[in-house]
């Protein structure tokens, strides 16, 4: 039953997306990442800190454990949704659902 009523779920969305010509993903609400070189990383779409140091930083999102490392990172802004880390970041993985 679940699954089906995802299913008209996505149907909609999908349709929204198409008819107001606006990218799937935004939509859906999936995160949306924007690195600028190793300096920045732009993340849209975010529930929340699970981690915070100067090494790393797992941010909680709706498709699962986004986690940024690095060295000398900080939360260069943040609001409900969105998120800037700066520093050296040296990876970006996802770490599996939350």
């Amino acid at each position: 039953m679940e699954r089906n009523r995802r299913g008209r779920e996505d149907g909609v969305l999908t349709a929204a997306a198409e008819l107001f010509d606006l990218p799937a993903d935004v939509v859906a609400g999936l995160p949306r990442l924007e690195m600028v070189g190793s300096r920045q990383l732009y993340l849209e779409h975010h529930t929340g800190l699970l981690a915070y140091t100067e090494e790393r930083i797992d941010a909680n999102t709706s498709a699962g454990v986004l986690r940024v490392s690095g060295e000398g990172l900080t939360l260069m802004a943040m609001t409900a949704g969105e998120l800037r880390i700066g520093g050296k970041i040296a990876s970006v993985e996802w770490v599996g659902p939350c």
